[in-house]
């Protein structure tokens, strides 16, 4: 998992195959703590995998102060910085609903 910062307040996360699910969730709930909504971006079947789980743990990390949260996907372009090649991927927005 890596960061991208977007503005101040928000940053992209970024997902991997090799991401762990449980520090995943814990950045998740940590944006959401802090903007009520978390930008993930994953490619490839395996980082999307990851993203879902991370998400999954995190509604139990927000559970006991009240926070429930849903998820907005959106397929999207990105450029591949070593070979210049785009690929589809899926941003996935954790937003804070009800509460």
């Amino acid at each position: 998992m890596s960061t991208s910062p977007t503005s101040p307040a928000n940053t992209i996360l970024k997902v991997s195959a090799t991401s762990e699910p449980v520090r995943l969730a814990g950045a998740i709930a940590a944006c959401v703590r802090q903007s009520g909504e978390a930008e993930m971006q994953a490619i490839g079947a395996a980082a999307v995998n990851q993203a879902v789980k991370a998400v999954a743990i995190s509604r139990g990390y927000l559970a006991p102060v009240g926070i429930d949260v849903a998820v907005l996907p959106t397929f999207i372009s990105v450029a591949v910085e070593a070979t210049g090649q785009e690929v589809t991927g899926l941003r996935l927005v954790v937003v804070q609903v009800g509460g």
